[in-house]
């Protein structure tokens, strides 16, 4: 029987190829276009990820401080902005005249655990940094000004708009010499005036900020207790005042010769011995040489005096035998006695290092 409005299809025959082929093209292409939004994605990542951390300001700081903390001194100094000129201080004339001394390797204390903080914009087209970081045993947190300063390729390169620098004004009483971090200073050879340098006048030493820096005083003269300064703002002026206190070898050499002084006096045969702090009055003559000899000698206190040291009022006891014989009958009277007296004086530190020492008596 025939089968009308049916027609006969043959199973096995291929689909029509257009089709297929529109629908495996539209494939490719949202493949594609996936693709190429998955690569911008990580090349736009990437790119973020680069910037903040090679090319952003906080990156060009934090590179700062690696130098820093790796002890390249030198090429901290020479970024962008970190040399005293007259556009990165206010006073460029006073800070160009401090020395330059502990900007170097040997002066560096440790620093470490950099990161960044915050990075602000300013209008004015700097931008702020903040970064923390440990200084020897001391956390702190520094701000730093920097702006735009050209293009390296397609990457903004950075300067600092004020100096990173900072200006330790150093005052020591009673020694010429000091260690900072351990490193060897003396007065003379940081100061202008050179071999003319006063004594008291503060020494202006530049630092690099962030850093800490110990001032210690030891010499056979002088000491005090280390003091530490942690410079941590730019540009900053940071005033220390250290006061020695005398050695124990110190005070005994200055004994030594107090006493070497008064026995050289206790040789003259007079009642009052030229320049010595000690005499003997008498009204009447004498019939022979007065012999003089130290009972007792001092024991020597020095306390600071300015750049120099004072000698203590103190007391000590000369002894005299002489004869004495009386204007009055001619009778001869031995006197055989002590003499109390009291001394100070003034010890003042030369410039080639010795001591000169100064005794006076004192009521």
């Amino acid at each position: 029987m025939d089968v009308i409005g049916e027609r006969s299809v043959d199973a096995t025959a291929p689909p029509p190829t257009r089709s297929r082929r529109r629908s495996g093209l539209a494939f490719d292409l949202t493949a594609l276009t996936l693709i190429g939004v998955l690569l911008a994605g990580a090349i736009g990542t990437t790119g973020i990820l680069m910037y903040r951390h090679l090319y952003s300001p906080t990156a060009f700081v934090l590179n700062y401080l690696d130098l820093l903390g790796r002890g390249q001194a030198a090429d901290a100094l020479a970024l962008p902005g970190v040399a005293i000129d007259s556009a990165t201080v206010a006073d460029a004339e006073r800070w160009s005249s401090a020395s330059d001394a502990l900007l170097r390797r040997d002066a560096l204390a440790p620093l470490t655990d950099a990161t960044g903080i915050s990075e602000v914009p300013n209008d004015d087209g700097t931008t702020l940094v903040t970064v923390a970081y440990t200084a020897g045993s001391y956390e702190g947190q520094s701000t730093f000004r920097v702006r735009q300063a050209g293009w390296l390729g397609i990457a903004p390169a950075w300067r600092f708009t004020d100096s990173p620098l900072a200006l330790i004004e150093l005052t020591v009483r009673g020694a010429m010499q000091f260690q900072v971090n351990g490193f060897e200073i003396d007065k003379r050879q940081v100061s202008p005036e050179r071999m003319d340098a006063d004594p008291l006048a503060p020494v202006a030493l530049l630092v690099f900020s962030p850093g800490l820096y110990s001032i210690e005083i030891d010499t056979a003269i002088s000491s005090s207790p280390g003091v530490a300064v942690l410079s941590d703002t730019p540009a900053a002026g940071i005033p220390v005042d250290l006061q020695t206190q005398p050695t124990e070898k110190f005070i005994s050499v200055v004994q030594e010769q107090v006493h070497a002084f008064l026995d050289a006096c206790a040789t003259q045969q007079v009642l009052q011995p030229t320049g010595c702090p000690f005499g003997f009055t008498v009204r009447n003559r004498i019939v022979d040489v007065p012999t003089w000899t130290m009972a007792q000698q001092p024991a020597i206190t020095l306390v600071p005096s300015g750049a120099n040291w004072t000698i203590e009022r103190t007391e000590a006891t000369a002894h005299i035998q002489v004869g004495i014989q009386s204007i009055f009958d001619g009778s001869i009277t031995p006197v055989d006695e002590d003499v109390p007296f009291f001394l100070t004086g003034e010890v003042t530190i030369l410039p080639d290092g010795t001591a000169s020492i100064t005794v006076t008596g004192t009521d």
